[in-house]
């Protein structure tokens, strides 16, 4: 028996046509980029990016960063070590001293890493080849050091400030580059959410455990403190702003838990905008901290895909230009 089955032409002549006048248009030519000058300064190179797509989500949160701090609410670079090992550390302390920064967080890798460049001018080895011998992570300068600062942020001020504490007081010839000294010096608050395993200090024998547990949580619950702060501080007015920038897993589940006792307790954080800054995109910063925090907010959530190195440099520069 056969099978075949020959569909009966279409009418082509009655299709519905229309002018190219009566159609929406997503690009138009006063949105596409723009050549500068030999000598452009950098305020005529920002603006001739093209308006669409990763330019324009830089732009909006651009914006965004600027309407809060004009607002009066904060900024928080919520970073992962990654920042420091790509040069990017003095940007963040000049949008520190610059006031543009009022908090900054990371995870249990970034004091390390901000610690070691302050002190020697130099950080991070090559795993592929001390992983191989036993050698990696085995010096005991920073565990040492982390301890007297695990120590030191057991009595309430937490981790992240004890660093910066030590860094500011002591004689580190780089602490210029420190993010946690910056912080220390301007008076903001600096967070370190450390989970237990994850760093080379963990493996040290006199690793004082109860007080780097009892430093982090201090951390926690000053970070839940400044989560509260972001909504706006009256109807209709700017929020603030949360930017993940290089942490996948363990800053996005820190900044999720705070969202969640920040509302629990009262405070309305639907005005609050959130950035994801990485060189990919994961699950966790996708959904932790762009889609579940401000679903239903009329704050907004971006995702800038890129090189630190190059991302971050265009970032701050863009942010300066605006709020000078």
């Amino acid at each position: 028996m056969s099978h075949a089955w020959n569909p009966p032409p279409l009418e082509w002549n009655r299709l519905r046509l229309k002018s190219r006048r009566q159609r929406a248009h997503k690009v138009a030519a006063d949105a596409v980029a723009r050549l500068t000058p030999r000598g452009a300064s950098f305020a005529e190179w920002f603006a001739a990016l093209p308006q669409f797509l990763g330019a324009q989500e830089l732009r909006e949160v651009v914006a965004a960063v600027v309407a809060a701090r004009k607002a009066g609410r904060p900024v928080v670079f919520a970073f992962g070590a990654h920042v420091i090992k790509t040069g990017c550390s003095p940007l963040v302390v000049d949008l520190i001293e610059r006031g543009v920064i009022t908090a900054v967080a990371s995870n249990g890798a970034g004091p390390i890493h901000d610690l070691e460049l302050a002190e020697t001018g130099a950080t991070s080895e090559e795993v592929a080849e001390t992983i191989r011998n036993g050698s990696f992570g085995m010096v005991h300068e920073t565990c040492q050091q982390m301890n007297q600062a695990a120590r030191l942020g057991a009595d309430g001020r937490g981790l992240g400030r004890a660093v910066g504490e030590l860094l500011e007081a002591g004689d580190a010839p780089y602490k210029h580059l420190s993010i946690f000294a910056a912080a220390a010096r301007a008076g903001i608050p600096a967070t370190v959410h450390v989970a237990i395993g994850t760093d080379t200090v963990h493996m040290h024998p006199e690793l004082d455990a109860a007080a780097l547990g009892k430093a982090t949580l201090c951390d926690f619950r000053t970070i839940c403190a400044v989560v509260a702060r972001l909504g706006a501080a009256e109807a209709g007015q700017p929020g603030g702003v949360w930017l993940n920038v290089g942490s996948a897993v363990v800053l996005p589940e820190v900044f999720l838990k705070a969202v969640a006792v920040a509302r629990n307790l009262g405070h309305d954080l639907d005005a609050m905008h959130t950035v994801n800054f990485d060189m990919l995109r994961h699950y966790r910063p996708t959904q932790n901290v762009l889609r579940r925090p401000t679903a239903s907010g009329r704050g907004k959530s971006y995702a800038i895909t890129g090189h630190f190195e190059i991302m971050l440099p265009l970032f701050a520069a863009a942010r300066i230009e605006k709020l000078t």
